[in-house]
Parts: structure tokens; C-alpha cells; sequence
């Protein structure tokens, strides 16, 4: 082995003080060798001083530049073969560290994947969701452009030098999704831990990548320009199979829904794509509005969208059945939407 040191597990954190320890005590319970390197991105809530009294942590503190930024300064004093992403309100398995790393070395493989658990903080339960387990695929990069369950990258455990040179890029969304579309372009071999590897913590906190507003709708911009950078590279090497074309089909008609709300021009634009991408596309709605908007377009129909649920909301009588207004007004906005298909 070229390091002494088994896996490195990078966990950036900001005011976490009441989630840290654990998710550090889950990284200790292992005969690997590990060191758990912490980015304490600006925390007012005493993490640092906490930090201080931990010496089996590498503690490491910044600005508050971000999760990406975090990471990429705790990747630059990694030291171990492999390294791991958790977030600071997760927590390992137990015995997950152990067991994955002596698959990936068995396997000969570059990425060990695996499922996770859910822990419910307002109910108090562990959640074992059929749809959290890992799901076998033969083409890993369309798996990681939407075309199924990708699982969460905290599960995994990554060669570091497949990843050295991959950065959680601040230009994009960020979060996992394009590091981890970067990291299937390079081919890597997997191994497949069957179990879950960590548990998911669901509560109502503010989370590092949570964003609302203007910072929301940039979010759901760079997602897209990031689709669109990756599809031209696969489409440059000749890699762009009508496969990998439909996969992302299904999130990037998510974040158009999300773009019209600001920017429906834009909006359109993706709409457009995701046909050219795949003609047979089918929107996860109800067929008679998916119809509605091949026939009436994506604007006018989300506009009709928009101004149903408005109406809806002001015309509700007391007892919380729409009123007669309120069947009206659908009445005038059915006349509407046909008159302007037949003036197109």
C-alpha cells in the first residue's frame, strides 16, 4: 500500500453541534485504519472549541464559503487510500467502513456502492424504504444521469486516486450529482455492498445545501447547464447512446417546473430539450395535462397551471368544496387555452 492510512472520511459541517458527535463516533467504530478529517465552515455554535477537545480528529477551519468549498480544502490533506463523504447531521453503520473496504480491495474494484437507511427525527424511527437499497444497472453513468436510483454518495467508498482530480465544482449546483456524474465518466468498477452502509438523518434543520429563492432558481440553473456540459462531452466522444439521452429526461422536466415559476422562457427551452433528447418522452403527470402541454405548449399551459391553482384558492367556499366561481373560471380558462391553440 502506498498510504498508511486505510479511508479517509471528509465531513464538512456548519453549526452542527448537535449532530457532529455522532456522525464522528460512527466513523471510530472500526479495526480500519481512519482518519476523519472535519471542515468546520464558519460555525458559531461552538463547534471549533469542540473540535479542539477531539485529537483522533483533523479538524480544518474556513469561511463560510460552503459545502464544496469544504470539501475540496479537506481533500487537498487526505492521506488515505480511499476515501468517504458524510455529511455531519449522517452517521456510519456499524461495521460498514470495514466490510467495504475489504470488498473494494477483494473486488479489485474503484468505487464499493451501497443503500442507506432513514432515521426519522420527528417520529424517532429507523426506516428501512425498499427504494434506499442499491439497484443494479449495467450502465453506471445512466444511472448516475437520472435513469434510476443512484443511491446517495455518503454510501460509497471511492479510490482516491480515481477522484483526485474531480472537484465538488463551485460553477455548478452544489451538491453530489454532477461530482458524481464526473466520477462515472471515468468507467470506474464497482463493487456492491449488499447492506446499508449509513443512515440518512430526515429533520426539519437548515442542511448546508438547502437553498430558497433567487439562491434556489441559480440552483436549478447550474443543475441544468451541468446535464448540458456533461451530455456535449458524451456526445463529443461518441458516447452519447439514446440511452443516456432518455436517462436525465425525467429531472430535467423537474427543474423545468422549477425554472417556469421565475424564468419561462428558459423554461421552455428546457421543455424543448428534453424532446429533442427523447420524442417519446412521457411527463410524470396525469395524461390529460401531459397532453396539454404537447398541444398548447409548455408556457401557456403552465400559465393555465398557474392560474387554475389561483383560482382554485380564491374561490373555495368555506366548507372547502370549490364553488360554482370556481367551475366558471376552469369553464373560461378551457375556452382560453383552445382559442389560443387555434390561433397557433
Amino acid at each position: 500500500m502506498s498510504s498508511t492510512i486505510d479511508i479517509s472520511i471528509i465531513i464538512p459541517t456548519y453549526d452542527r453541534l448537535w449532530s457532529l458527535p455522532k456522525a464522528i463516533e460512527s466513523c471510530r467504530t472500526t479495526t480500519a485504519k481512519v482518519e476523519v478529517i472535519v471542515v468546520d465552515n464558519g460555525s458559531t455554535d461552538g463547534t471549533w472549541e469542540w473540535l479542539q477537545q477531539q485529537p483522533d480528529v483533523r479538524a480544518i477551519r474556513m469561511d463560510n464559503w460552503g459545502k464544496g468549498w469544504a470539501i475540496v480544502e479537506a481533500f487537498k490533506v487526505a492521506q488515505g487510500e480511499y476515501v468517504r463523504f458524510l455529511d455531519s447531521d449522517d452517521w456510519m453503520v456499524e461495521g460498514a467502513n470495514d466490510e467495504q473496504l475489504r470488498l473494494v480491495r477483494q473486488e479489485g474494484a474503484d468505487i464499493v456502492v451501497a443503500g442507506y437507511l432513514d432515521w426519522d427525527d420527528e417520529s424517532g424511527t429507523l426506516q428501512d424504504y425498499p427504494g434506499n437499497v442499491w439497484m443494479d444497472c449495467d450502465d453506471f453513468i445512466a444511472q448516475q444521469l437520472g435513469e434510476g436510483w443512484s443511491s446517495h454518495y455518503s454510501t460509497f467508498l471511492f479510490r482516491r486516486d480515481l477522484i483526485r482530480d474531480i472537484p465538488h465544482r463551485q460553477e455548478f449546483a452544489p451538491d453530489d450529482r454532477l461530482f458524481m456524474i464526473e466520477v462515472a465518466l471515468r468507467n470506474p468498477r464497482l463493487a456492491i455492498y449488499r447492506k446499508p452502509a449509513f443512515i440518512h438523518r430526515r429533520h426539519k434543520k437548515v442542511r448546508m445545501q438547502g437553498a430558497t429563492g433567487i439562491v434556489k432558481t441559480l440552483r436549478t440553473w447550474q443543475h441544468i447547464m451541468a446535464y448540458r456540459k456533461t451530455l456535449a462531452l458524451l456526445q463529443r466522444d461518441g458516447e452519447l447512446s439514446p440511452r443516456r439521452k432518455r436517462a436525465p429526461c425525467r429531472f430535467l422536466w423537474s427543474l423545468a417546473r422549477e425554472l417556469v415559476k421565475t424564468h419561462p422562457a428558459e423554461a421552455s427551452d428546457v421543455y424543448d430539450w428534453i424532446y429533442e433528447l427523447d420524442p417519446n418522452f412521457t411527463p410524470p403527470i396525469r395524461p390529460s395535462l401531459a397532453l396539454a402541454y404537447r398541444m398548447l405548449g409548455f408556457r401557456t399551459t403552465e400559465w393555465l397551471v398557474k392560474l387554475r391553482a389561483s383560482v382554485k384558492r380564491f374561490a373555495t367556499t368555506r366548507s372547502g368544496q370549490p364553488s360554482a366561481m370556481a367551475f366558471l373560471f376552469a369553464i373560461v380558462l378551457m375556452a382560453l387555452g383552445i382559442s389560443w391553440w387555434i390561433d397557433v
